[in-house]
C-alpha cells in the first residue's frame, strides 16, 4: 500500500471525530492532529485503535506518542505494512 492509499484510508479514519466539519478540507500531511484538528487526546487514541483495525496492525505505545501530525501518522503505518 503507498503512502496516498494510507492517507486515503486515514483521512476516512480521523473524519467522524473532527469537531468542525470544514477542518477535514484543510487536512495536508502537515497537519497537526491535535493542534490543527482541535482532536482530543481520547480521539486521538479512538484513531489509533481505528486505524490499527483499518490496517491490521499494532501500534506500540511508543509509535503512538509519535503519530503528531498525519504525515507522522502514515510513516508509523507504513512501517508496520512494511514489516
Amino acid at each position: 500500500m503507498d503512502d496516498k492509499e494510507i492517507e486515503e484510508k486515514l483521512r476516512a479514519i480521523i473524519k467522524p471525530y473532527l469537531p468542525e466539519e470544514g477542518l477535514l478540507d484543510g487536512i495536508s500531511r502537515e497537519t497537526h492532529m491535535l493542534n490543527d484538528l482541535k482532536i482530543n487526546s481520547a480521539h486521538l487514541v479512538d484513531i489509533i485503535l481505528d486505524a490499527e483495525d483499518a490496517f491490521e496492525i499494532h501500534i506500540s505505545d511508543d509509535d503512538a506518542e509519535r503519530m503528531m501530525t498525519v504525515q507522522d501518522a502514515i510513516d508509523v503505518i507504513q512501517s508496520h505494512l512494511n514489516a
